[in-house]
C-alpha cells in the first residue's frame, strides 16, 4: 500500500491543506529522529470548525511515507469525511478524539512509544527534577494509568479527566503525549518531553545519586521559557525543521 500520488488540494481549503501539509511533515520529522514505533503511533490535527473533524495517519503507511493527502479526515464517530482507501487505528482515534473534544486549544496532539518515553512512564516516581528539559515540563503534566490497549470509548472520559488543562501527559506503561495549539507547538514540546525523559534514562542508568533541581529553581523557569519564545517561535523552528526535511525526505507536501 503507497501513498496516493493524485492530491487531493483541490479538495479542500486552503487552510485545511496548510494543516495537512505541516501535519505530514511532523510524521516525517518523527521518523527522521527515530521516535516512530512501525506504523503503532499517531499524531492528530484539528480542522477549524463546528464538525470537531480532525487529521490522523492512515493506518498501514509508515510515518516516514505519510503526505498531506493520505491524511484521513475524520469525525467525532471515526467515520472519514473524504473519501479514502485507508483505515484509521481505533487506538488512535480513542485517544485522539478523547483530547479534541475537551480541549478546544488542542489543536495538535501528538502521542509516541519511544524507548525512553515508556521506559520513564513505567517509573514508579515518573518524571524527575533533574534536567533542564524536565524543570520546563513539570508544571503542566499529567499522568494516566494504564487501562490495555486503549480501544475502548469509556477510557476516552478517563483520559480528559487525567490530561485536564495540561501540555504534557505520561500514559503509564505506555508513552507520551503532548498538546499544542498549532503543530509546531506539539512537536517542540515533544522534543522537550522525550529530550526528558532521554536523560533520566541515561541518568539513572549510571548508578550514581542524582541532583534535583530545586523547586526555587523551578518556579524561575516559566518565566525563562517565555523570554525565550520572545526571541524565537516555535513557528520559526518549525519552519528550521521543515528546511531540515526537504533535504532529507521531500515530498511530505505531496
Amino acid at each position: 500500500m503507497n501513498a496516493p500520488q493524485t492530491s487531493i488540494r483541490s479538495q479542500v481549503s486552503e487552510q485545511e491543506w496548510q494543516l495537512r501539509v505541516d501535519l505530514a511533515a511532523v510524521y516525517r520529522l518523527i521518523a527522521m529522529y527515530g521516535w516512530d514505533d512501525l506504523v503503532f503511533t499517531h499524531v492528530s490535527a484539528r480542522i477549524p470548525g463546528p464538525e470537531h473533524h480532525f487529521l490522523i495517519n492512515p493506518y498501514g503507511l509508515m510515518f516516514e511515507e505519510i503526505t498531506a493527502s493520505s491524511l484521513v479526515k475524520i469525525d467525532m464517530d471515526c467515520k472519514p469525511v473524504l473519501p479514502t482507501p485507508y483505515k484509521v487505528n481505533p487506538a488512535g482515534f480513542v485517544i485522539h478524539s478523547a483530547v479534541h473534544e475537551a480541549r478546544e486549544d488542542a489543536g495538535c496532539v501528538l502521542h509516541t512509544h519511544t524507548r525512553a518515553g515508556v521506559g520513564v512512564s513505567a517509573q514508579k516516581h515518573g518524571l524527575l527534577p533533574i534536567s533542564q528539559q524536565s524543570s520546563i515540563i513539570l508544571s503542566s503534566l499529567a499522568y494516566h494509568d494504564y487501562e490495555g490497549i486503549a480501544v475502548r470509548d469509556d477510557e476516552r472520559a478517563r483520559l480528559q479527566a487525567d490530561l485536564g488543562g495540561a501540555r504534557f501527559m505520561i500514559l503509564r506503561n505506555h508513552g507520551l503525549l503532548t498538546v499544542g495549539k498549532t503543530m509546531a507547538d506539539a512537536f517542540q514540546a515533544m522534543y522537550t518531553l522525550e529530550t526528558a525523559c532521554q536523560a533520566q534514562v541515561a541518568a539513572l542508568s549510571g548508578g550514581a545519586e542524582v541532583i534535583l533541581v530545586g523547586k526555587d529553581v523551578l518556579d524561575t523557569v516559566a518565566h525563562a521559557v517565555s523570554v525565550q519564545r520572545s526571541v524565537l517561535s516555535t513557528d520559526e523552528i518549525f519552519a528550521t525543521l521543515k528546511r531540515k526535511l526537504d533535504r532529507r525526505n521531500p515530498g511530505y507536501e505531496q
